[in-house]
């Protein structure tokens, strides 16, 4: 687009190519610069950041809606569609953006359209006629002098048919006359579905055609994220400290019922950052923050915490604590207790659980600085620094079943990463995550990091499953949990079943970019390779840095039989190390009939990977349909519990394999026949 500020994007499906021709004709006589694609191309790296670029930068949307959209539950059309929602969550209320368009006698109740264009008056323009009223009333939307308040008014009118309102005018008055009457009763109307929904906003509107309002998420009112409390001592180097104080009351939150608390990843994401506090409620979809600062001068330690109502601003409650250094535990109590009365903790059923910290202050400390390193951490140094921090942890306080697994998180990670031998590590991780559980039987973090062990170092699937649903018995919403839910489920092949999963771990921490790569894989293995493609760039829009940035939409590009393109993408990766460790690229190298370098490629593998990519390796040799050497290498891979076997039931870049019945038999072994423990 050359002037993107003025242009207006029509999405269409493909049979109704005709019908957008006209409607862009119309437009385009008029001087209006529409982006119209009249080629075959679908998906692709290229294509699809050009679609992103044209729907991020253009001033409206335009979705042609017909009976051949409502015939296609799937289709390109409606991947530009959610983008396209997607922008209009960084929009104000009152800015046009979206503006449906029916070709044809689809009614537009019963259209299968997102829930955000019902939220705005549709346009009929029966086969793409576009008569001079609608072309005038796009020139005012687009025009730069129209007022924010009245921007959709126009004498389009005529044209244009409003929704009905039947099905939503009563429990919208309904609704006004309930926050009117008794505003506490909206605690029963939050919304607990396990995906974010959007919901029209209903306004009074004047005679003429109202504004083409975007709709936005709801909300639930009982929800709150615990941003990262700023360290304020004289010499700053209390942060530990005061990150330490906000995870720990992210957790006391946590056990509250039905109250949504965001998780750290998520929450933490604002640390140092000089945001909008609508801002943030908006991107974390909550109602409610919790912000304060840490301050400690000697032994005296003055914390002030505030609670904020994200959409106004408004300070529902604020305290100051001045406290002796050692009575962090009780203010950490004290803290909690009234923020939870603050959100009307009356309404929440149930209570907190029992602690299952510590009480030692010098035990606290130190896992608080083990933490800190963990989090922040991603070298050899770094780790082995996190873990003899926790290991004094436990030593201090060997009843810590907190500092016990994440102790064995560590330890598991360490050997994952290949910072020491796996081996090493292996019953040093095993035993913590068992003592873990030995101290606190009811703390869902150990049997998460139970089953983190059973399935990564031990491929013990069955074992692993079976912690992982405990662990959500006792904490519904535990995002590492739900995770590991959905990445069972999508290793069994239950792809629907984990996409739930996945999205529901991300309403809980919605910024975490490891969530988006997991239901990136999710789709992957699926075989929905352009959604795949849209979540993993969400991952990259989070964290541009990934190792995988090339690696992933490589081995996407050669699931679709697209070798050229995947070798290309794959060495556009600077980190040697990262590219030539690859087996993919070897694969895309085959499937050119580049022999030799393939060749070359698979020495490599051969010769700086087998300790830790034998499944890789055996993928190849299964591609070259050399199976006996195929499943020598998962034999392998099995006795060095390398945890990428376990998605070998749906990875698709076995078919050579799987009609040989050493392969059944291999998923026997990995606990992957049959139904679940």
């Amino acid at each position: 687009m050359t002037n993107p500020g003025k242009a207006v994007f029509l999405s269409y499906a493909s049979q109704d190519a005709e019908a957008a021709q006209n409607l862009c004709n119309a437009l385009r006589a008029a001087g209006i610069e529409v982006w119209f694609d009249q080629s075959e191309l679908r998906g692709g790296d290229a294509w699809d950041h050009k679609i992103r670029r044209e729907i991020r930068d253009c001033a409206l949307f335009i979705p042609i809606v017909s009976r051949h959209t409502q015939e296609r539950l799937e289709g390109y059309f409606r991947h530009e569609w959610k983008l396209a929602i997607e922008r209009t969550h960084r929009m104000a209320e009152q800015k046009p953006f979206l503006v449906p368009v029916v070709v044809d006698g689809t009614r537009d109740q019963e259209a299968f359209v997102p829930d955000a264009f019902r939220a705005v008056q549709w346009t009929r323009l029966p086969a793409g006629e576009t008569p001079p009223a609608f072309v005038e009333h796009v020139q005012r939307l687009l025009s730069a002098e129209l007022s924010p308040f009245n921007s959709a008014s126009g004498g389009t009118s005529a044209i244009r048919e409003p929704i009905s309102s039947t099905r939503r005018s009563t429990p919208v008055l309904l609704a006004i006359v309930a926050v009117v009457v008794c505003g506490a009763l909206a605690y029963f109307m939050a919304d607990r579905s396990w995906l974010s929904k959007h919901t029209p906003a209903e306004k009074p509107v004047a005679a003429a055609a109202p504004a083409s309002t975007p709709a936005m998420p709801t909300i639930p009112e009982r929800s709150v994220a615990v941003l990262p409390f700023v360290d304020m001592s004289e010499k700053r180097d209390q942060e530990y400290l005061s990150d330490g104080l906000s995870e720990e009351l992210i957790d006391k939150l946590t056990n509250a019922a039905d109250l949504k608390v965001i998780a750290r990843t998520s929450s933490f994401q604002f640390k140092g950052k000089n945001e909008d506090i609508r801002t943030i409620g908006q991107r974390l979809g909550v109602a409610n923050l919790l912000e304060g600062s840490v301050r400690k001068s000697g032994n005296a330690l003055r914390i002030t915490v505030q609670l904020v109502r994200a959409n106004t601003g408004y300070h529902v409650w604020s305290e100051t604590y001045d406290r002796n250094a050692g009575d962090i535990f009780k203010v950490q109590d004290e803290i909690a207790a009234a923020v939870l009365q603050a959100l009307k903790a009356s309404l929440l059923r149930g209570s907190t659980s029992t602690p299952t910290g510590t009480r030692n202050l010098e035990a606290y400390n130190l896992y608080l600085q083990a933490h800190a390193i963990y989090e922040h951490g991603d070298t050899a140094p770094e780790y082995k620094t996190a873990i003899e921090y926790m290991r004094r942890a436990v030593e201090a306080d060997p009843d810590y079943a907190q500092a016990w697994a994440q102790l064995s998180d560590a330890l598991s990670e360490q050997g994952e990463n290949g910072y020491v031998p796996l081996d090493s590590v292996r019953r040093e991780s095993r035993r913590a995550a068992e003592r873990a559980l030995e101290l606190a039987p009811d703390l869902a973090d150990a049997h998460v990091s139970m089953a983190r062990f059973l399935i990564v170092d031990d491929l013990n699937l069955p074992g692993g499953e079976r912690e992982v649903r405990r662990a959500l018995e006792l904490e519904p919403n535990n995002q590492w949990a739900l995770g590991w839910a959905g990445t069972v489920a999508f290793m069994r092949g239950n792809f629907l079943g984990a996409e739930t999963l996945l999205q529901k771990s991300i309403v809980s921490d919605p910024i975490n970019p490891w969530r988006y790569h997991d239901l990136a894989q999710n789709y992957y293995f699926s075989g929905n390779y352009s959604e795949a493609m849209n979540t993993f760039h969400k991952v990259l829009d989070l964290v541009p840095s990934i190792s995988d940035k090339h690696i992933f939409p490589g081995t996407v590009m050669l699931a679709q039989g697209k070798a050229q393109s995947a070798l290309r993408e794959i060495d556009r990766e600077s980190d040697e190390k990262v590219r030539l460790g690859c087996n993919c690229r070897a694969l895309a190298l085959d499937a050119l009939g580049r022999k030799v370098e393939a060749d070359s490629a698979l020495t490599y593998l051969i010769r700086n990977h087998s300790e830790e990519g034998a499944y890789g390796i055996g993928v190849v040799y299964a591609s070259r349909r050399n199976l006996d050497e195929a499943f020598n290498w998962f034999e392998r891979a099995f006795q060095q519990h390398d945890s990428d076997l376990l998605n070998a039931k749906v990875d698709p870049l076995l078919k050579n394999v799987q009609s040989d019945s050493r392969f059944k038999a291999l998923l026997r072994k990995l606990g992957l026949l049959g139904e679940a423990p």
